[in-house]
């Protein structure tokens, strides 16, 4: 019998402490840096599943707009981030594609909000992952991710573009930054505290 390496409750919790777990759904269309992001915010290394795209996935996944994206997550993302003695986010990176929209339903299950990656220069393809979070009843913030040489958009014009409620959060970010992917998370968070009072 093979068995895996046993982990304790010191493993998920500094110190064992009494903490509240609190599951955030970080979610965008294809390409959107949602990989980089949970990397960038995870305390332990990441769960990552990116694999290698192959030739048999070209006329699946549209590569118009993405530059130099050779991998893809196939399943999830995870990482965790502890931000208090008492509070402890789990961050759940979607996959991006369409064909794997049927895992967002899970991986939904227990979340208490989701930050919506969105790429400037691919508006639209925000529409449908948009459409999924409001479904799945999840409360959202939006950050918008700054690549090399990507135009700045007001606002305005986003919240225009992606027809969003006018408390909706907007912030921008870089997904390789820290400072700003933290910014982006702690926006989230007080927009969720908000709701719950």
């Amino acid at each position: 019998m093979v068995s895996g390496p046993v982990l304790d409750e010191k493993a998920y919790v500094r110190g064992g402490a009494a903490q509240t777990a609190v599951k955030i759904l970080i979610v965008g269309h294809f390409a959107v840096g949602k990989t980089t992001f949970v990397g960038t915010m995870s305390e332990i290394p990441p769960l990552s599943t990116e694999e290698t795209m192959t030739q048999a996935g070209e006329e699946i996944d549209d590569l118009k707009g993405v530059r130099g994206k050779t991998t893809t997550t196939v399943a999830m993302d995870f990482g965790r981030l502890t931000i208090s003695d008492h509070v402890v986010l789990y961050l759940f990176g979607t996959p991006g594609q369409q064909r794997f929209v049927q895992m967002w339903e899970d991986m939904a299950r227990g979340a208490l909000g989701a930050l919506v990656l969105v790429d400037p220069e691919r508006l639209a393809d925000s529409f449908a992952v948009i459409d999924l979070i409001e479904q799945y009843g999840l409360a959202y913030a939006i950050a918008v991710n700054h690549f090399d040489g990507t135009p700045i958009r007001g606002e305005e014009a986003l919240r225009e573009a992606l027809d969003l409620l006018p408390d909706t959060p907007v912030v921008t970010c870089d997904a390789r930054d820290e400072n700003s992917s933290a910014s982006a998370l702690i926006t989230l968070v007080h927009y969720l505290q908000d709701r719950a009072r």
